[in-house]
């Protein structure tokens, strides 16, 4: 796969990882991984496939009996007597909350200007500051609607229930029982590891990483190729805490479904359950065949997309 991979990538994506997991017919997954740039333990932002991790932590959680199946932001965040804090965690997790993409607002609008004029993390806020967004923020009609916002609020709720901060729940209940390393969510650069890949922009500029306490559970992990297809091992053996999360809920369009957080859809006449992710530096993506026991992983310090790699790797053309 290497050649292959490095091809597709092209010099415009010179730092870039990929990984295929491929169950054996006689037990276990053989693993092919191809790097662009450097090894294998470089640690990469993730992204928006944050949100699959805390849609695995949120089923975990309902499964141990720690979070009720309709609990609100409000039973678990100091959310009460506001808009947000009747919302169902179960909305969320579908998208369908009626929360938006962001909160609003001036501080919203500079921050997004500075990033799209610099590159600047937009996510910044601490779980206090999330918290204070989150109490004047106006609820759309309940319709499919992607929300940043409401994955940052879902994570940290679920966390608040168990107890612990978000950051130490990936550790406890992820990253350590399926010997995931690095994976971790910095809330910081200082919490950056010296693995840590610099992300760049499309045309090769550096960008800072996305790093805060708030954005973590909906776009803040970090995580190497090899700790990536440790996960994905976990999702095509059912071992993942929560692995539940993956299974298809609501009709999202004419052919694809969600889950808790992760989409379902039709390739090829194949079910791909998936997630991408990106950030100010990077694009990532991850798919899964569960019937077929395959899966792929692509993470890329650029800002060019691969999705379409992921697809291609994942359900190549006859």
């Amino acid at each position: 796969m290497t050649a292959r991979f490095a091809e597709r990538l092209g010099s415009a994506r010179p730092v870039a990882a990929a990984a295929v997991v491929t169950s054996r017919p006689e037990g276990g997954f053989d693993t092919e991984l191809a790097h662009v740039g450097p090894g294998a333990d470089g640690d990469y932002e993730i992204g928006s496939i944050s949100k699959g991790i805390t849609g695995l932590l949120y089923a975990d959680a309902m499964d141990r009996g720690e979070v009720a199946p309709d609990a609100t932001l409000a039973d678990h965040l100091p959310l009460a007597g506001t808009a947000v804090g009747g919302v169902t965690l179960a909305s969320i997790a579908t998208h369908e909350s009626g929360l938006p993409r962001v909160a609003s607002g001036l501080e919203t609008w500079r921050r997004t200007w500075e990033f799209m004029r610099h590159g600047t993390n937009p996510y910044r806020e601490d779980l206090d500051q999330l918290v204070e967004q989150a109490r004047s923020v106006r609820l759309r009609a309940p319709r499919h609607r992607y929300s940043n916002l409401g994955f940052e609020l879902l994570g940290h709720a679920v966390a608040e229930a168990v107890g612990v901060p978000y950051a130490v729940l990936v550790r406890s209940r992820i990253a350590e029982p399926l010997g995931l390393d690095p994976f971790y969510v910095p809330m910081s650069e200082a919490d950056l590891l010296r693995t840590a890949v610099r992300g760049r922009s499309r045309r090769g500029g550096n960008r800072p990483p996305w790093v805060s306490e708030a954005i973590g559970p909906a776009g803040g992990i970090r995580a190497s190729v090899e700790a990536m297809a440790g996960l994905t091992r976990a999702l095509l053996d059912g071992s993942a805490p929560g692995v539940r999360a993956l299974d298809p809920a609501v009709r999202v369009g004419r052919s694809s479904h969600i889950g808790i957080a992760w989409h379902t859809m039709k390739v090829r006449d194949r079910d791909v359950t998936w997630h991408n992710g990106g950030t100010g530096g990077f694009r990532s993506w991850i798919g899964v065949d569960r019937a077929a026991g395959r899966g792929v992983v692509v993470l890329c310090a650029s800002a060019a997309l691969v999705d379409g790699i992921g697809l291609a790797l994942l359900v190549p053309r006859r």
